[in-house]
């Protein structure tokens, strides 16, 4: 059975820290082919609070950070590939979501995927834009 985990990143132990950026990193930079920084500092900010799913190991992440408008951004939305097609993406909204203290979550969706967060409440909100070279549109959810 998999299990569904978050933490505030400073409380995550090293090995959990390691196997979430790890795991981005797979995603992001070597599959999706997207050399950005990664490791961008928010990560540590107050509030930032870190999911993760799997069976002893991480197959899928995601984070939540708390704006200082209010406002909350869910991002880094990852499955590692042997783990697609499980439903642990949605997993990981649902309780992202649910942890959500705010009237507003924010999401800058791969446009590819507009429709998969439509399923979770989101809606656009704005226009099209690239995002290291892959089409992204901005999306809100509100309560």
């Amino acid at each position: 059975m998999v299990s569904i985990f978050n933490a505030p990143t400073r409380n995550l132990d090293i090995v959990t820290l390691h196997e979430i950026l790890r795991l981005r990193q797979d995603v992001f930079v070597v599959e999706q082919e997207c050399a950005y920084a990664d490791i961008d500092g928010r990560d540590l900010e107050p509030g930032t609070l870190q999911f993760w799913a799997g069976q002893g190991s991480v197959d899928a992440t995601l984070r939540l950070l708390r704006e200082e408008d209010g406002t909350e951004r869910i991002g880094r939305v990852a499955t590692a590939r042997h783990a697609r097609s499980q439903g642990l993406g949605a997993q990981l909204m649902e309780a992202a979501i649910a942890e959500s203290r705010s009237g507003s979550i924010a999401i800058n969706a791969q446009a590819h995927l507009e429709q998969w967060y439509a399923r979770f409440g989101f809606v656009r909100s704005g226009d099209d834009f690239l995002e290291d070279a892959i089409p992204h549109v901005p999306m809100t959810r509100t309560r």
